[in-house]
């Protein structure tokens, strides 16, 4: 979620280019994505921009009024709106238990896990770390996209 403009700049090309390499022979592509603020977004977008499908997960009832910041609430609506599924998950609050939960969920449904990630842990625990950690438990193949140059913002 933390990452500098000139970085999603970098990740939204770098997505671009690793999505389009997975459509085309008549395979069809489904993004699964939280559509949390930064690379969630980013990632959703780039599977929309390449003709893919997108798969909503929502941690918990009430994600979107406790987690999604008033700037990004638009986008967020936006996406939502173009998924072909939502997935909300039987928590009441957004709390580390439902992004745990959420992070299973996109990893048991992946063929591939797309990870925009710096190799460092969240400084909240949880985020993609985890995710990461999760796949490669299940044999769940990851991408890690972290371009050359690329950098995290400060945490907000």
């Amino acid at each position: 979620m933390c990452l500098t403009p000139a970085t999603e700049d970098l990740v939204r090309d770098a997505l671009g280019t690793l999505l389009a390499g997975r459509t085309g022979d008549g395979r069809r592509l489904v993004g699964v994505s939280c559509l949390a603020p930064g690379a969630d977004t980013i990632f959703a977008e780039a599977v929309l921009g390449a003709g893919g499908e997108l798969v909503a997960v929502l941690p918990s009832r009430d994600y979107r009024d406790r987690t999604v910041p008033p700037e990004h609430a638009s986008s967020f609506d936006r996406l939502l709106a173009a998924a072909t599924e939502i997935t909300v998950l039987p928590f009441d609050t957004a709390e580390p238990a439902a992004f745990e939960a959420a992070n299973a969920r996109l990893v048991s449904v992946a063929q591939l896990l797309v990870a925009v990630w710096d190799g460092l842990p969240s400084a909240k625990g949880g985020g993609t770390a985890s995710a990461v950690a999760t796949a490669r438990r299940a044999g769940v193949p990851v991408a890690i996209v972290w371009p050359e140059g690329a950098e995290r913002a400060p945490d907000r």
